[in-house]
């Protein structure tokens, strides 16, 4: 996105400008850092985690890396890091005792790991370097895209990120199957004269890559802070009782939304509480079916005409249960009819003054009721 000569660059969380004497300015915009985290320790001295830091590359990819350069770092610094072959550029976004709580959050131990180092803060030579590599990118994927087409295999390149020095490009692909690679990875050396590295990604972790809103309005949760997925299966909606339409569940990576698993476990816990009812509760009055049950409110409504909503009759869990009890000793339990039933809350609407008249915003109208009476010598003299 460019704006006022200054470039927007979301994935990756900075922004460009190029001065008018050539100089170049990059600069950390923590607005669409994708899975950003907050640093609720700042201010907080610890030495133990003193020279470790987070390290932001493209999309969602990051790494704790240590600082190697001797000098003090920031959150914000673009900084250039060590990496396989050659080296990479990156974006400090975490520093202090937050990264230690992160490393603790993704089982990464300071005494068992290796870490990569940070060798300095990145000079104008390499942030040329830098924004050299990331033009290439989107043709680099597009040419890609084409040459796998070519070759007939039964992939999608999603995205492709080049190392900071421009020696080595990653290829993120979706595959249902195995895929060989061997001519592919042939042609893309000959083609783009780099380092060619293919990783294997999920519909999920697409969606995280790339970014967007979802129907809640708000930006996807797998590219805000979710790094880790876990399996969703349709019980995780039945046990909520939400509807089973592929279109309504299914998020923008044509899988199940991350979200259904949020309350999974309220509604879960909530129905280790409530009776079983398989079959309908005989009364003396006539049989009731169960219609519909309010797992959290802990309320189930019964009907005596099967399938019919009209003429429901809410009942607690422990109503249920002392009923369902005489059923058990072969009795047929009272009626339900005229039972104390549980009290529906009416939703509390706060309205301010004035905000419940439709017409409030209409202009008054001065009464006309004065306004044809005349004078009484004016009216003598029509008169005359």
């Amino acid at each position: 996105m460019k704006e006022n000569n200054i470039i927007y660059d979301c994935n990756r969380g900075c922004s460009t400008l190029r001065k008018d004497n050539g100089e170049l300015i990059c600069e950390y915009d923590p607005g669409c850092c994708k899975l950003e985290v907050y640093n609720w320790l700042e201010g907080i001295n610890k030495k133990e985690y003193q020279n470790y830091y987070e390290v932001r590359f493209k999309n969602t990819r990051k790494g704790f890396y240590e600082n190697a350069s001797g000098k003090l770092l920031r959150t914000g610094d673009i900084v250039v890091t060590e990496a396989a072959t050659g080296h990479d550029i990156g974006i400090i976004t975490l520093s202090g005792p937050i990264v230690g709580r992160q490393m603790l959050r993704h089982r990464v131990s300071p005494q068992n790991t290796e870490f990569k180092k940070i060798f300095r803060i990145a000079k104008a030579l390499d942030l040329e370097r830098w924004q050299e590599a990331i033009a290439k990118e989107h043709r680099t994927m597009i040419r890609s895209r084409q040459i796998a087409a070519d070759l007939k295999l039964n992939m999608k390149i999603g995205d492709v990120e080049y190392q900071g020095d421009g020696s080595k490009a990653i290829f993120y692909y979706i595959a249902d199957e195995r895929v060989d690679f061997r001519e592919l990875i042939k042609i893309f050396a000959e083609e783009f004269r780099i380092r060619i590295e293919m990783k294997q990604i999920g519909a999920r972790q697409e969606a995280g890559l790339i970014g967007g809103l979802g129907v809640c309005g708000r930006p996807l949760c797998c590219s805000r802070y979710i790094s880790t997925f876990q399996s969703i299966t349709t019980q995780a909606a039945r046990c909520q009782d939400l509807s089973l339409n592929p279109q309504k569940l299914a998020g923008q990576c044509s899988k199940l939304k991350c979200c259904i698993n949020y309350e999974t476990a309220v509604y879960m816990d909530a129905q280790s509480n409530m009776p079983y009812v398989n079959a309908p509760l005989d009364l003396e009055d006539g049989p009731a079916w169960l219609v519909k049950k309010d797992t959290l409110k802990g309320v189930l409504w019964f009907s005596y005409d099967k399938g019919n909503m009209a003429n429901m009759i809410p009942l607690t869990g422990e109503q249920v249960r002392e009923i369902l009890r005489e059923n058990h000793k072969g009795n047929k339990a009272p009626s339900i009819i005229g039972r104390n039933a549980p009290k529906q809350e009416a939703p509390e609407f706060i309205d301010a003054v004035g905000d419940d008249n439709i017409d409030r915003f209409d202009k008054k109208r001065k009464s006309n009721k004065h306004r044809h009476k005349k004078n009484p010598k004016q009216q003598n003299e029509l008169q005359k």
